[in-house]
């Protein structure tokens, strides 16, 4: 495994609401045109096919976390949010060489069909928009999806880190950025089993679970190197890691490694600070 050298990263550049709309728009559009290009290449939902029995990876995430300076009522609104998403895509089927996407399958949020008023983020800094919260159903699938050999073709993750690591569970920077339509999670299925991804929430949790049609053949574990955090020359500090899949073959026991992704994050806490306060918290 490699080590990340120093990295330089600019101040963040400050963009006019007006270019940030009509650029936002301009990539919507564009989006659309390639489902309708790409139409027959993307996966079905069929919540009654029942032929993925063998299960390959489970994974939950809390539903409500009390952040600093977030408006409870914004991570009730994400509970609605999620359901309706949920309705989109659970039961969704993917054979060999079919694509993924959430966007595809979920649509546009909008007041009209029930969307709710969530936490977004918007340049690093915490805002609300409707439809607020489904990150949080991007960040399960996608690390559902890394242990599997399902090939993820567009991820994208915040440039910004916003919180601190209170009760984080899965390493920094292994999550799934969504903002519709052009800021999407989409993978292909290059193997020739098929998979089925189950999604249900709870009182407490949001549910993953992806199935194939074939036994698991290969034990997975996604690995953290290189994390560190560095003073940039404006003043600001910036985090940064490499992930890792490794992927044990269960027959031979053969070990394969690759590089998922390399990751560089502007950080809008000061980090000592915030180590300290997660310490006392704990005592």
């Amino acid at each position: 495994m490699e080590n990340i050298q120093d990295i330089i990263i600019d101040k963040p550049i400050k963009r006019s609401k007006l270019r940030l709309k009509l650029g936002k728009e301009y990539f919507i559009l564009k989006r659309k045109f390639d489902w309708w290009r790409h139409r027959n290449a993307y996966c079905t939902v069929d919540i009654n096919n029942n032929t993925c029995c063998y299960s390959h990876k489970k994974h939950q995430s809390v539903l409500l976390r009390q952040l600093k300076d977030v408006d409870m009522y914004l991570q009730y609104n994400k509970i609605t949010n999620l359901r309706l998403a949920i309705e989109k895509l659970n039961g969704s089927i993917i054979k060999p060489n079919q694509r993924f996407s959430i966007w595809q399958k979920v649509g546009r949020p909008s007041q009209k069909r029930g969307f709710l008023e969530g936490l977004s983020l918007h340049n690093g800094q915490i805002g609300k928009d409707i439809g607020g919260g489904l990150c949080q159903l991007g960040n399960l699938i996608y690390w559902i999806v890394l242990h599997s050999d399902l090939t993820i073709i567009e991820r994208w993750r915040h440039s910004f880190d916003v919180f601190p690591d209170i009760n984080r569970t899965i390493p920094f920077a292994c999550g799934a950025t969504l903002s519709y339509n052009y800021v999407d999670l989409q993978l292909i299925n290059k193997t020739n089993s098929t998979y089925r991804l189950n999604l249900w929430l709870d009182d407490q949790y949001l549910h993953g679970e992806l199935l194939a049609d074939t036994p698991l053949s290969n034990h997975y574990e996604i690995l953290e190197t290189d994390h560190r955090i560095e003073q940039q020359w404006w003043g600001g500090y910036t985090r940064h890691n490499k992930i890792w899949q490794r992927k044990t073959h269960l027959i031979d026991n053969h070990v394969e490694e690759k590089l998922i992704s390399e990751n560089h994050a502007i950080m809008m806490y000061t980090p000592f600070i915030a180590n300290n306060e997660d310490e006392l918290k704990k005592q």
